[in-house]
Formats: C-alpha cells, structure tokens, sequence
C-alpha cells in the first residue's frame, strides 16, 4: 500500500471533452423544442396531427439524450504514480468513486493497437490488466503513454546529479 507521506512522481487527470455549458446546452434544447413545435404546428395543421404527436416524443428523446451527455461530463479519472504505487480513482458521474492500485516494480504502460479503432491505454504489472484513459482520443492516448512511460522511466531510472561523486 502507498503511504500517506509518498509524493506523486507524476499526476494526471482526465476528463471527458464537452463542448456545451449548461446554458449553451440550455439554449440547444430551447431552439430544437421550438423548430419541433413550429413543425409539428405545420403539420397539425395541414390535418396530419400524428406527426405533431411524434415530434413530441422526439423533443423528449432529443433532451433527455443531450442531458445524458451533459452528466457523463462529470466523471473524471485521476492517476497518481508514486515510488511505491500508482493508483487510479475513477468517479462516475454520480460521484461514486473506485480506486485500484497496482505496483510500480514491473509496471508497464502499454498501448494496445486495435484496427480500425482508437488504441487502448492499458496498464499491466504481473499478470493485473488494467484500462485507463477510455474518454481520450487516439493523439491524447498516444501522448499519456508516452508520458507515463518516460514518468516511469525517470522512477526505475534516478538520476543523481551530484558534483562530489
């Protein structure tokens, strides 16, 4: 286990990207509900009052998915690599929050390439397989990899620069 007087070597938090604030995303639901409306009106009053009841359900499903989108912002992954561990706290987005720790000894980041997809950042130290950074795009993976790997490098790896030697 990390003691509580360990610094962190190397710290990251990551977060997934939305472009909307709250009012942007306010605004949006307001002008879809009202291009909605004013179709559905059209159409309710051409005699096709179905398609009306339709766009009801769609303004509905619409906001509801955008809200959806807008709380999955609020989960966050923070790594904090020290001498002794690193540990990974994930909170979901409804602030639950779980913690894994694994080893520094034989710890390896590794970036697995999958076909056609975005590369997984996974970390592995004897046998323990675990995913981090799964919001990220494929440049940003590519850069906490590299990160990570030099971190854990400069760990095994001290430099002591002392004049006296």
């Amino acid at each position: 286990m990390e003691q509580a007087d360990s610094a962190p070597v190397f710290e990251a938090v990551i977060v997934p990207h939305r472009s909307l604030t709250r009012r942007g995303l306010a605004i949006l639901i307001v002008i879809l509900a009202t291009l909605c409306s004013l179709i559905g009106l059209r159409f309710w009053l051409m005699g096709a009052w179905p398609v009306a009841c339709f766009g009801v359900v769609e303004i509905g499903l619409a906001a509801s998915l955008l809200l959806l989108n807008a709380r999955r912002a609020r989960a966050s992954e923070l790594i904090l690599l020290s001498e002794d561990a690193l540990r990974i706290v994930r909170t979901d987005m409804r602030g639950r929050r779980k913690e894994s720790v694994l080893p520094v000894g034989w710890l390896n980041a590794l970036l697995e390439e999958l076909p056609g997809r975005v590369p997984r950042l996974l970390l592995v130290a004897h046998g323990l397989r675990e995913e981090i950074a799964t919001s990220l795009g494929e440049a940003e993976k590519r850069d906490l990899s590299v990160a990570l790997a030099q971190a854990l490098h400069r760990l095994r790896n001290p430099r002591f620069d002392n004049p006296q030697l």
